[in-house]
């Protein structure tokens, strides 16, 4: 298997149809406020993201991503139509970035990388594994990067929303949403295994049937 359909793979571990029902709901907003005024805009998108909710009930399929879509666009339309303004529809964006950023440079701070604990949650992999001297720095670095990245989008939206500058508000925030997130997994995935395999540590199997050296390394996944 080559390394372009190995990270495509992987990304879909991550990705899946599924997230469209947490993205539809504040496209229809942010369309929905061109036209019409921001409480009206704001209901509609509440209102698409519960028939979300519903269809994927009827289905009997996961609600998940549906939910998240749910208390976000809930949350952030409360925000415009209480304040009457579109822009306001961005604050817990920023609230969210702020929080990730000061959660991920507190976890390397304390030497226990936010995306150590994001893989041992989604691939339920020994935690004792991620802290080992020959592993760690790899999670430390990426989630450096989470933590820029994340810091450049708040800078960005924050700039915006105070210069009350919608279509750059919306211009930015499709750019830096899922096609940026994308990016971020991959270069994320491409480095992380890159990093592991210089660090010449055990592959988290080796890891597990606590095999002696020399390692192979981790190979797959991060």
């Amino acid at each position: 298997m080559n390394k372009g359909k190995e990270i495509l793979e992987e990304l879909r571990s991550v990705i899946s149809g599924k997230t469209l029902d947490a993205l539809i709901p504040p496209v229809v907003f942010l369309i929905a406020s061109s036209y019409l005024e921001v409480k009206l805009a704001a209901i509609i998108s509440v209102g698409v993201s519960l028939a979300i909710g519903l269809i994927r009930a009827i289905l009997k399929q996961p609600l998940g991503y549906a939910f998240g879509g749910f208390v976000g666009v809930s949350i952030a339309g409360g925000f415009a139509y209480l304040g009457g303004n579109v822009s306001n529809y961005y604050i817990p964006k920023m609230i969210g970035s702020l929080s990730f950023v000061i959660v991920a440079l507190g976890s390397v701070l304390i030497k226990k990388p936010m995306a150590a604990w994001v893989s041992h949650l989604t691939r339920g992999w020994n935690i004792k594994w991620f802290w080992r001297a020959d592993v760690r720095p790899a999670y430390m670095e990426v989630t450096l990067f989470w933590t820029v990245f994340a810091g450049l989008k708040l800078f960005l939206v924050t700039t915006l929303y105070l210069k009350e500058d919608i279509a750059g508000l919306f211009f930015i925030n499709s750019i830096l949403g899922m096609p940026a997130n994308i990016f971020v997994l991959t270069v994320s995935y491409i480095y992380g295994i890159w990093r592991l395999h210089h660090l010449k540590g055990p592959g988290i199997d080796e890891f597990e049937i606590d095999k002696e050296p020399p390692w192979k390394g981790q190979t797959r996944g991060f």
